[in-house]
């Protein structure tokens, strides 16, 4: 023991006299246990620069460090932790390798993790578990496709959505509550179309979980929220969709068992000869990571991609990346390349290092410069409805209106349209909960059904009516 330690600990044991400092360290440990990392964590870093070779500091501010966003930290601490043989350390250290995209070593320090606790005749189900996680991310990084990241940037995640730029060819993308005001229930984004005839959208069902659904609009009616037929399991979410132009082509995020962490990109195709989608296909690195990653899009008309990360940020934050779309997919080469250089590029640690052609680089940063300044001018704004008022004129804002009389009316029909898509939804689910339900529990359900069922028929009467009174308004006042 170094000079050093015996003195602290002799410190260490005298203000445990006047029991300060010793309680310091057992708040720290009951935050620690009780998962309140973030408020530990300034303990057990003062304790670990005060004796930098004791094994459980090191390991307790290394798992904070972790369960905290900053991975980096966590391995050089926690690798001290290996060393000194502390009991977890190797469960903890395994799971920042993977953090910071060092799989194999995540994978070797399991394996050494797994054969202590077979000697120990201990259960290793959760370190196989978590071992074929780390399998399966190596098998991510060695087909890390080649892309180039033109810009990055930090914005609210409360509104990241501000962020995005797209064309009005795009079709635009909305905050669930605000495309639905009046819903009870919660959602993620709403995506509609360029000829606004079609919108998908991620709502919240009966467990809290959210799901993908989409409804069409035939003439002025909207046809009821329907779940897309995803072959995936009901208990992932499925959240933040986006459709290609060419109507089969689907983007979305899931956080199921084959996601990095947290939520992945995912691709799809609509089957029409089925009616359901493809098995979807992760999008792989560098697009997603081990944090959230969503929010996928591609301008086809502006040559430009986007998507969302919450890599290496604060609660409250998110990272908006802005890239070129590639023709083809093309991976960088796992055997040829420094794995350093290669876990860069996977993290996106340095967009520059991603710019191989400089003047394609130039020509896409002035195609976001140009999409910035279509939005601060209002040419690039996404209308807010559109609402057909004759064979000459369709409106898209409040201002379009003329009559303070229809634009009243219109108020009135577009809350009432509202209405009846959350009841609408309402009655989905009775009628999908009356299906799965016994000879009780459909008798329970069907007077319910049956009252929503002539609800629903007067709100659609009602807004057919409200349309007709607010166009023909707004005519006689042009």
């Amino acid at each position: 023991m170094t000079l050093k330690a015996i003195l602290y600990l002799l410190c260490l044991f005298a203000a445990g006299l006047s029991g300060a400092s010793a309680q310091t360290l057992a708040q720290a440990r009951k935050l620690y246990e009780a998962g309140r990392y973030a408020e530990a964590k300034p303990v057990f870093q003062r304790f670990v620069k005060q004796v930098p070779s004791n094994g459980n500091y090191n390991l307790w501010y290394g798992v904070c460090c972790l369960q905290t966003g900053d991975a980096a930290t966590a391995v050089k601490h926690l690798e001290v932790a290996v060393r000194r043989r502390i009991p977890s350390g190797q469960l903890w250290l395994g799971q920042a390798y993977d953090k910071v995209y060092r799989f194999e070593d995540a994978i070797q320090t399991f394996e050494d993790y797994t054969a202590d606790l077979k000697r120990r005749r201990r259960s290793t189900q959760e370190a196989d578990s978590l071992m074929g996680i780390f399998r399966t991310h190596l098998r991510m990084f060695k087909g890390v496709e080649h892309v180039c990241v033109i810009d990055s940037f930090v914005v609210a995640k409360a509104n990241f959505l501000d962020a995005y730029r797209l064309s009005s060819q795009a079709g635009k993308l909305v905050p669930y509550a605000d495309y639905f005001p009046f819903s009870a229930r919660r959602g993620t984004t709403v995506y509609e179309n360029e000829l606004g005839n079609k919108v998908l959208y991620s709502e919240a069902g009966a467990q809290g979980r959210q799901h993908l659904r989409s409804s069409s609009r035939l003439l002025d009616k909207w046809t009821h929220g329907a779940a897309l037929s995803l072959p995936v399991p009901d208990s992932v979410n499925t959240a933040y969709p986006y459709l290609m132009s060419d109507g089969i082509t689907l983007y979305y995020a899931c956080d199921g068992p084959e996601s990095l962490g947290g939520y992945d990109i995912f691709v799809t195709r609509y089957n029409t000869n089925t009616d359901s989608y493809l098995r979807p296909d992760n999008v792989g690195m560098p697009f997603n990571s081990p944090y959230n990653d969503y929010m996928y899009v591609v301008d086809e008309y502006a040559n430009l991609g986007w998507f969302a990360s919450d890599r290496h940020q604060p609660a409250d934050s998110v990272c908006i990346y802005v890239f070129i779309p590639n023709a083809t997919k093309q991976v960088y080469n796992y055997e040829q390349m420094e794995q350093k250089q290669l876990r860069s590029l996977a993290a996106l640690h340095a967009l520059r290092d991603t710019w191989t052609d400089r003047t394609q680089v130039a020509q896409a940063q002035e195609r976001l410069h140009q999409a910035r300044q279509n939005a601060r001018h209002g040419t690039g704004k996404q209308p807010a409805f559109e609402f057909v008022i004759d064979d000459r004129h369709t409106y898209y804002k409040e201002e379009d209106f003329h009559s303070a009389q229809a634009l009243s009316l219109f108020r009135e029909y577009r809350e009432k349209s509202e209405a009846l898509h959350h009841q609408q939804s309402q009655l989905d689910d009775m009628r999908r909960r009356f299906a799965k339900a016994d000879e009780a529990g459909q008798a329970n359900l069907r007077p319910a059904i049956v009252d929503l069922e002539k609800r629903v028929r007067k709100l659609e009467a009602d807004v057919e009516q409200g349309a007709k009174q607010a166009r023909n308004a707004e005519i006689e006042a042009l």
